[in-house]
Formats: C-alpha cells, structure tokens, sequence
C-alpha cells in the first residue's frame, strides 16, 4: 500500500512535469528557446509540427516537406547534446544525464526555401518529461498487462519519477547552501578588508597630523 505521503508526491510529480504544449511563431531567420528543470537520468521527447503563412488565405497552413527545423539541446553546462537537422514535423529525444536547466533551441532552414522568405512560421511543441514519456497502451499491449498490472506499472514509474526529483530538489539545496555560504565567507572577509582599510587610514591619517603639529610647532 502507497502512504499518503507518497500519493501526495505522486500528485506534486504529476502537477510539476506534465507535457507541456505551445505553439509559437518565429520569424525566417529567428531562434526560439526553452528552459526545461531536468532530473538526472530523465527521458525527454519534444514532438513538433510547422505551419506557415499563407498570404493568399490568411492563414496557417500546413509546411511544404522542404521546410525544416534544426533542433539544438545544451545541458546546465552548455554543453551541447543535441543537435540535429529535421523535417517540417519531427520527433526528437534525449535523456539528461546532468541535473539543472536544460535550454532547447529550434530554428527554421528558411534560408534555403524560398517560399518562407519574409514570411512566419508557426510551431507547435510538445514536450514530455519522466513518465509522461511512456505510451502505456502500447506498453502493456507488448507485455500482455491486464488493467491493474497497467496501474501498478504507471504507479512505479510515478514513484521513480518522485524519487528522482526529491534528488534534484536536494541537489538545488546543495547548490544554493554552497552559494550561500560561499557569499556569506566574501562578505565577511571584505568586511573585514574594510575595517583594516580604515584602521590603516586612521592611524595615517594620526601620524600624518602629528608630523603636521610638530613641523609647526604646536606639539
């Protein structure tokens, strides 16, 4: 049996990675890109499909087979780890292997069509995250799973998915005490450069004044 702490994270996992669908419009030689939060070890399939405008309907129709996307993916160390050349609609994949912000970047191949010269591109993109990633109709029609086998599967991959993010969440914790306390050591140290910066110029400035009253013979 599931505890209900669990459950509740099943609900946060689902609420935080659904797939999340958008359409944008880029210009011929525009790029477009997104910031996903990835678990380590994580499946992430995008789908897109282009439409472009058509002056004589006012409308966005469907993209001629020649018009294409070229896909790019750097992981939080910008690094890339995809980067490939697709067709008008395309399906693309990759797993993060470093936990952090991932940036996804999409571009057109407008410049060898003539047809999108000075005109719009509409994309539509779809990208799942973790679980959201597995086709369960077609999982369990492979491996012969009744319904309850089938829930049971999906609850694992849920859990999984839940274990992962617990993981990223303490990574960012990790992460953000380092910096905090890496920040709180350069304040105190530049605090106290300033205050023997001051000890410095006050003693200085003492001595300074002394020769001063001496050389007038005040002292």
């Amino acid at each position: 049996m599931l505890t209900t702490t669990t459950l509740g994270l099943i609900l946060i996992v689902a609420w935080t990675y659904p797939s999340s669908a958008l359409y944008f419009h880029i210009g011929e030689t525009e790029k477009k890109c997104f910031i996903e939060e990835i678990p380590d070890e994580t499946m992430v399939i995008g789908k897109y499909k282009t439409q472009l405008w058509d002056k004589q309907t006012n409308s966005f129709l469907p993209s001629t087979p020649g018009l294409g996307m070229h896909v790019e993916i750097k992981d939080p160390d910008a690094k890339v780890i995809l980067s490939r050349q697709y067709g008008s609609d395309g399906r693309f994949t990759f797993t993060s292997h470093t936990p952090g912000e991932h940036q996804i970047c999409l571009h057109s191949n407008s410049t060898k069509l003539a047809l999108f010269s000075g005109g719009k591109l509409r994309v539509h993109l779809d990208i799942q995250v973790g679980e959201h990633t597995n086709n369960y109709p077609e999982i369990a029609a492979k491996d012969k799973l009744n319904e309850l086998q089938l829930r049971a599967r999906q609850l694992l991959d849920q859990v999984e998915q839940v274990q992962k993010e617990q993981n990223y969440q303490r990574y960012r914790e990790e992460r953000f005490r380092m910096t905090s306390e890496s920040t709180n050591q350069r304040v105190l140290w530049w605090s106290i450069a300033q205050t023997l910066i001051l000890i410095i110029t006050g003693i200085w400035q003492m001595k300074h004044l002394k020769s001063f009253f001496e050389a007038k013979k005040l002292v």
